[in-house]
């Protein structure tokens, strides 16, 4: 029986494993296994939502476990160390508990069709004190652990009844810093309705910096322009051509000789595939080390790896690479998929062929811009407000129901409207 290995279980990775565990799993045709380092999974737009607090990985989580069980594959829990191409052999480090005691001896899976979907971290470009001293949002456990210290912080300035501010400094002007800036002055201002009577939005100062010339630098000017100004309408401090020379306890130290003072900082300034990668020199990578793919998003010089969402590195006929976005893993998890079943009957397969469907940008509750790239013309149509908000939930939407499908996609929708109304806005703990 044909054993197809998935490593990561993000957007694309789990998308994947659900429509092959659907197409082979169910019916016993291929034995499908997903690896993750993690147990559960979090759609990454949304980790800026869980590092305020507005979302709660509790309800809004997915189990990996539990999932395998419904839609047909297994899963392995195991963070990827070593690859063997030759033996077709992956091999898993060994998990321990919270007190170091040995839960799982490191192990090797074989393969015979092996999938890299194992995602990005964020770069920091070897910048001194950035990984002391800076929270990074590259999963739930991150997002998580500055939620935590955020709450702290909240608590001690509801029991200050001075003019001081917390501030927060945010290094890269990408969606994840801007939309984390956003929502930052929400959560600031819901905490007032849970206890929190001196904590307020204007308790709260936030600095965005970015080292180039703009904010969002992929998308459009005139969608730049309405988010920059929307962000200094609520108070942020938008600091571009700001480039980070260092960090230390107490801020940004820049290259223009400024100082940043802040008492939170966050590196949300660019991504990069993990090192581990590079250490297996069996790739081909680009400079942002993504491994390079053939047209059929085969990893080049081999012929039963596929590589896809942000670690796949796919240059276009234009000669620039596919972005890593989310819809970006959801098309390369859908070509790849059908490829794995050609592959099987086969039948030559398919070349990817990246569709951008535009880009959306949302501010918390204040607002959503973005463009949409039209099917008829070609253009691109600027959108905003109601209308925005509603595409940008869409896409989430979209991937509920990859994963889960119709019925219980449409479940979850109701589930989610029902625990806005009772529970709280804010996550407190």
């Amino acid at each position: 029986m044909q054993h197809i290995l998935i490593v990561g279980g993000g957007a694309g990775g789990l998308e994947l494993a659900t429509r092959l565990g659907h197409k082979l799993g169910k019916s016993k045709k291929a034995q499908i296994t997903l690896v993750d380092k993690n147990t559960n999974h979090i759609w990454k737009p949304l980790l800026h939502e869980v590092a305020s607090g507005s979302l709660d990985t509790g309800t809004d989580g997915v189990i990996y476990s539990a999932h395998a069980a419904r839609h047909g594959y297994q899963f392995q829990h195991g963070e990827f160390v070593a690859l063997d191409a030759d033996k077709k052999q992956l091999t898993l480090a060994a998990i321990y508990d919270d007190n170091q005691e040995l839960l799982i001896a490191e192990r090797q899976l074989s393969y015979d069709t092996l999938v890299l979907a194992i995602g990005s971290v964020s770069n920091d470009f070897n910048t001194p004190g950035v990984s002391e001293y800076c929270y990074s949002l590259d999963s739930a456990h991150q997002a998580l652990k500055f939620h935590r210290a955020l709450m702290n912080h909240f608590v001690r300035f509801n029991q200050r009844d001075d003019d001081a501010t917390l501030n927060i400094a945010i290094v890269g002007g990408g969606a994840t810093g801007v939309e984390l800036a956003a929502e930052l002055y929400h959560v600031a201002t819901l905490a007032k309705r849970y206890g929190m009577s001196q904590m307020s939005a204007s308790k709260l100062k936030i600095h965005l910096l970015e080292a180039g010339p703009g904010i969002l630098p992929a998308l459009p000017k005139r969608i730049t322009d309405a988010v920059r100004h929307e962000l200094k309408a609520l108070g942020v401090e938008v600091l571009e051509n700001t480039r980070v020379n260092a960090a230390n306890k107490q801020g940004f130290e820049t290259a223009q000789n400024g100082f940043v003072e802040a008492t939170m900082m966050v590196w949300a300034a660019g991504v990069k595939v993990p090192d581990y990668i590079k250490d297996q020199q069996c790739f081909e990578l680009n400079r942002m080390q993504q491994i390079v793919v053939t047209p059929e998003l085969k990893a080049k010089g081999t012929e039963d790896i596929y590589v896809i969402g942000d670690c796949c590195g796919f240059e276009q006929a234009d000669g620039s690479w596919v972005p890593p976005r989310a819809q970006s893993a959801h098309q390369m998890a859908s070509l790849v998929a059908t490829n794995i079943l050609r592959s099987r009957a086969n039948k030559p397969l398919k070349p990817f062929v990246y569709k951008d469907h535009g880009s959306l940008v949302n501010l918390s509750r204040y607002s959503t811009v973005g463009n949409l790239m039209g099917n008829l013309t070609g253009d691109s149509m600027f959108i905003e407000g109601r209308i925005a908000r509603f595409v940008y939930m869409s896409l989430y939407r979209m991937h509920q129901i990859a994963i889960h499908g119709w019925v219980k996609g449409m479940l979850l929708m109701m589930v989610e409207k029902i625990n806005r109304a009772v529970r709280p806005k804010l996550k407190l703990h």
